[in-house]
Formats: structure tokens, C-alpha cells, sequence
């Protein structure tokens, strides 16, 4: 019989949002982490990208994670920005109706802001270890109630240098904590992370029915350097992808690339270390909605990062390590879907092929290049694909928002509005509960509250004419949700 999230006698409010999230069955990863993890052991997860493993430690982190608390009682380590904020998301959607409060702490975004979310209550705290260890130093993070503890992609991890800083972490936390770690390879440092301060681990490898090198079809073209622009030009034509990453070694390679394609009229955009974080975003954002077909990317955003339904993924530069060249790959062909993935191959670059045919324990198969009248036929097929408008894709939790609504009321902190306000006058308003009120965000000078439970729009006339702390109030729907 196939396990069910039932099985894990689950709260109803998780069960719900894990309902409307659309999960179907635990996969392998989430069957063995789920009930280790909410009977509080410490597990030690080896498993690729794309197995489901944020949800495996997000659900039982959820469950446990006790609403009344004010302080944080999670804490999950990524190592970048991208993954941290996907992270997050993943952790709130499940945690929606519970109304877990979940903040994404991380470098390069306004340490002041950040302050100030971790000053109201949070449950669960995501983030990349130097900015956590910069709110620890400062007193602005209170890590006194911690009691669960992911380290995401050690792995990861490690190759940046942050073993250290998750060692700093570590020690400042309770040794009475339940200590999650992930990673898709077990290097010797990664053991002795887990020897040192994790107690009697239950140890899980998730050995996959069909890895990413088999899911994914993989090709490869030799080619000089001076003729990469016109093979990428020839193989865009004859894929013809309705989605499709191209990889490139480096941020200028990348800005490169971009502004060849963009003089090509390809709908493309690009993302890379260099960018600010806010633009980064946005450009991960639109992609995943399908804005636009072409991502043009360094590394930054082949680990984690979470889209569904990408068709090609190209290697226009190779990478230098077979691990680095699994992740690009495994963008395409997620869980359950075949992917395709073809890299060019220069001549000074066939030692990294060599390594690469090493690592996945087979050759990448050489194609000769595509001929010119081959090109030409397809030429009209992929003009017309490229100036129509790509299908835009649901987000993830887009069902779970259906029944809720955001609303915006004019005044916050700087007009002493508590959360306790909010809820009085909300549940004073008929036909609505406290199990209808959704998170409540105070700021300065604005306040955000989620009406759960399809009420949102009957909330929403009411407060039109309900005073709120003794005064008639500007209420407004936000398109944020």
C-alpha cells in the first residue's frame, strides 16, 4: 500500500495546506525524514536535488513548531540567497494555515528590515550563515528557543567556505535540539560536522529509481570558441524549447551571451552573482511563471532553485566538475519528467569531459552539428514560437491563496496597533472565527493581515465602515498573496 501524509498523524491545518499544495504521496526522502523528525531524532539525509527534501524537514517542522511561542524554534542554513528565500516560501505555504510567521535572513538586503521582522514573532528563521552569525553577534537574533536545527546542501556548504560559520551557529544553539542535515554527497568534513554535534543520527540514502543522468538525455557538441554563438543560434532553432537554462562559466560570459541573444530578438533575460538581489529575483520569479523562455545563468542558479518544466538545458560553457555539471543537468528532468541537456565542448576543455564521463559513469554522447538546410527549415517554426507569448505557469501555493485574501489597513506600530486589535474587531465581525484570521504583520506605519477561508471579501466590506482601535480605518486588498 503506498504511504500517505495521514499516516503521520498530522495536524488538519497542515494537512490542508500539504492537500492544496497538490502532494500527492510522501516521496522516498519525506517517507524516512517526516516520522524521524517529529519524533524528535537526529537524521543525517543523503539525497540529490529534486527528491522533495525541503518538504521532508518543513512538514515536521511545521507540525511541532508551537504558535503561542514568540521566539524562533527553527532554524534552517542554506547556502544562498536564491535557496533561502525558496525555502522560506516552501516552509510558509505549509505552514499557512497554522499561521507560522517564517523570515528569510540573508546578505546584501537591509539589515534594519531584517532586525525589525526578527523583533516581532517568528517561528522558523531562514537563512545563509554570515548574515545569521551577524543578527547573533548584534543581540537582534535570539536563538535561546531553538530547538530544531536543518543544515541545507552542507555539501554545498562546505565548497563556500562556510563550515566554519555553521560551526560558530552550532555552538551558539541548546544541545537540546533536534539537528536535521542534507546533502547530495558526504565529503570526510561533512562527517565530522555530523560526528561532532549531532546525537546518534539515524542515517538515510535516498538511492534514486532513476538518477538525473539517467532521467535526462544528454548530448554534446565539439566546437571552436569563435563558433559557439552560431551553434547556440543553429541548436535553439532545431529544439525549438518552450523553456530552456543556458549555462555560462561566467558573470561577463553571461552578460555576453544575453546581449547576442537579445539582438536576435530571443525572449530572454539573465541572472548572475553580480546582479543586485532584487533584480536576481525578479528574474528567478518571471522564470518560473514563464515571462520569457531563455535564462541565460552562472552557477548562482543551478543549486535548489526549484522550476518545473524546463524542456533544454545548455551547457554553453562546460562546467569544470562532474558535481557542478549533475546540478545544471538536474534543472531539467524533475521528479517523474524526462529533460534534455546538451553541452558544447571546447578543445582545451576536454579534460573537464573526461572528469565529467568519470563522474556519471558514462560518455556524453557526440552529435555532429546541425546542417545549414536543416536550420533553415526550422527557421519559420521557431520565429513564429519565438514572438508568441510562452504559457504563464501557476506558482507554487497559487491554490492555497485562492481562499485567502490579503489586507492592507492604514496604521501600525507608530499608532500602537497590536495584534490583539486586530483580532477583537475581526472576530466581532459576524460569521467570522479566530480560525479565519491568518498571519497579522505590523509595521511602522501599515498593518497586513490574511483573511482565511474564503471570508477575505466579506472581511473587507465590513472594515469599510468597522472601526479599528476607535477609528474608521483605510482598508485595502493587496495583489500580494
Amino acid at each position: 500500500m503506498n504511504p500517505s501524509f495521514i499516516d503521520y498523524k498530522l495536524s488538519n491545518e497542515i494537512l490542508k495546506a500539504i492537500s492544496m499544495l497538490n502532494f500527492k504521496s510522501p516521496t522516498k526522502v519525506q517517507e524516512k525524514v517526516i516520522p524521524a523528525v517529529i519524533e524528535k531524532k537526529d537524521i543525517i539525509v543523503k539525497s540529490q536535488t529534486g527528491s522533495g527534501k525541503t518538504a521532508a524537514f518543513a512538514v515536521p517542522i511545521c507540525e511541532l513548531v508551537e504558535w503561542d511561542e514568540n521566539k524562533p524554534q527553527a532554524l534552517v542554513l542554506t547556502p544562498t540567497r536564491e535557496l533561502a528565500i525558496q525555502v522560506k516560501e516552501d516552509i510558509f505555504n505549509i505552514g499557512r494555515f497554522k499561521r507560522l510567521k517564517v523570515s528569510a535572513i540573508y546578505g546584501k538586503s537591509p539589515f534594519y528590515n531584517q532586525e525589525k521582522e526578527l523583533k516581532q514573532k517568528t517561528h522558523v528563521v531562514v537563512g545563509t550563515p554570515g548574515r545569521i552569525i551577524d543578527h547573533i553577534e548584534r543581540n537582534t537574533f535570539d536563538t535561546s528557543n531553538i530547538k530544531y536545527l536543518v543544515i541545507d546542501e552542507a555539501d554545498e556548504m562546505l565548497h563556500m567556505g562556510f563550515i566554519e560559520q555553521i560551526e560558530t551557529i552550532v555552538s551558539s544553539l541548546s544541545k537540546e535540539r533536534v539537528t536535521v542535515l542534507l546533502s547530495a554527497t558526504m565529503p570526510i568534513d561533512i562527517e565530522t560536522l555530523c560526528n561532532k554535534y549531532m546525537k546518534e543520527p539515524i542515517r538515510v540514502e535516498i538511492e534514486e529509481q532513476n538518477t538525473t543522468t539517467d532521467r535526462v538525455h544528454q548530448e554534446r557538441y565539439d566546437v571552436e570558441r569563435a563558433s559557439k554563438i552560431k551553434l547556440l543560434r543553429d541548436i535553439t532553432i532545431v529544439e525549438n524549447p518552450d523553456s530552456c537554462i543556458i549555462f555560462c562559466n561566467t558573470k561577463q560570459k553571461v552578460d555576453d551571451v544575453y546581449d547576442r541573444l537579445l539582438l536576435f530578438k530571443y525572449s530572454c533575460e539573465k541572472i548572475h552573482g553580480g546582479m543586485d538581489q532584487r533584480d536576481r529575483l525578479k528574474v528567478m520569479n518571471d522564470f518560473k511563471r514563464g515571462y520569457f523562455r531563455y535564462l541565460i545563468a552562472t552557477d548562482v542558479a543551478a543549486r535548489g532553485i526549484d522550476i518545473d518544466n524546463i524542456s533544454l538545458v545548455i551547457n554553453y560553457d562546460i562546467p569544470q566538475d562532474g558535481e557542478t555539471y549533475v546540478h545544471r543537468i538536474g534543472r531539467t528532468g524533475r521528479i517523474g519528467r524526462d529533460g534534455k541537456a546538451i553541452s558544447f565542448v571546447t578543445e582545451d576543455e576536454s579534460k573537464y569531459l573526461n572528469d565529467i564521463n568519470q563522474y556519471i559513469g558514462k560518455e556524453i554522447i557526440l552529435k555532429e552539428k546541425p546542417d545549414r538546410e536543416t536550420v533553415n527549415n526550422l527557421k519559420q517554426e521557431f520565429s513564429e514560437k519565438i514572438v508568441t507569448a510562452p504559457e504563464i505557469k501557476e506558482t507554487k501555493g497559487v491554490h492555497l491563496n485562492k481562499e485567502i485574501m490579503k489586507l492592507h489597513i492604514n496604521a501600525g506600530k507608530k499608532t500602537k496597533m497590536r495584534p490583539v486589535d486586530i483580532v477583537g474587531t475581526l472576530c466581532n465581525i459576524k460569521g467570522m472565527t479566530a480560525e479565519d484570521i491568518g498571519i497579522i504583520n505590523i509595521l511602522d506605519v501599515s498593518t497586513f493581515v490574511e483573511i482565511l477561508n474564503n471570508k477575505g471579501e466579506l472581511v473587507y466590506k465590513e472594515l469599510q465602515k468597522t472601526p479599528i482601535k476607535g477609528r474608521l480605518r483605510k482598508v485595502s486588498k493587496t495583489m500580494d498573496a
